[in-house]
């Protein structure tokens, strides 16, 4: 395959609502308890912003979690963000392995994954070099994704790179799917996302809603 050919280039190799799927991996208690990789407000705040960016595009989400008797329930933001939505709590550690996780991948009929797992160097790992030896294109979510040392997530993620995942960040991952601010179908919940989540983009966008006259948080 040439570089003019590589899904990682040209448009086609863009994400947008239609040809990509979501999995959230374990953001779950016992994973968070030892994760050191990053500051722990910031990771939550990632996770959480980019399943609201799922659901405002409606990108079909696959939430999971392992043993979550033991494990602890999936993170609390993440749960309102779907509720009523099935989760799928597994008992294997590589997510791939369970066939529930799989076929419904399957049945969306969409190559481009994007993953973030909690820990990155098992839980997204796993699946991410698994999914992409089955010919899946993996996008993963790095900023909403932790090991439990930074060594361990760097590591991770240059693993991944190297068997042919893309690195993103959740907010990447947000313009990428909204392109275009005339898609103006979606630029009120790509606003709200960026209030809540978006840090100091957050805080400017109401700043210019000030200065417009639009009423800032409107």
């Amino acid at each position: 395959m040439t570089a003019n050919q590589s899904p990682k280039t040209g448009y086609d190799a863009l994400l947008t609502p239609q040809n990509s799927m979501l999995l959230l991996i374990d953001h779950q208690p016992f994973q968070f308890a030892n994760l050191h990789s990053h500051e722990p407000t910031l990771l939550v705040n990632n996770a959480v912003g980019l399943a609201k960016t799922a659901k405002v595009f409606g990108v079909p989400t696959i939430l999971t979690t392992v043993v979550e008797e033991r494990g602890g329930l999936l993170l609390k933001g993440i749960r309102d963000v779907f509720p009523g939505q099935e989760i799928i709590n597994r008992t294997t550690i590589n997510t791939w392995e369970d066939a529930r996780v799989v076929r419904q991948v399957a049945q969306a009929g969409r190559r481009k994954l994007i993953m973030a797992g909690w820990w990155t160097e098992i839980c997204l790992a796993m699946p991410t070099i698994q999914a992409l030896g089955e010919g899946y294109e993996v996008y993963i979510v790095t900023d909403a994704s932790g090991g439990v040392s930074t060594e361990s997530h760097e590591r991770a993620v240059q693993r991944m790179v190297q068997a042919g995942a893309v690195p993103m960040t959740w907010m990447a991952v947000l313009s990428e799917l909204q392109r275009d601010w005339a898609r103006t179908e979606t630029t009120e919940g790509v606003a709200e996302i960026l209030f809540e989540h978006g840090g100091g983009s957050g805080a400017a966008l109401q700043w210019e809603r000030q200065l417009l006259g639009v009423g800032a948080g409107a």
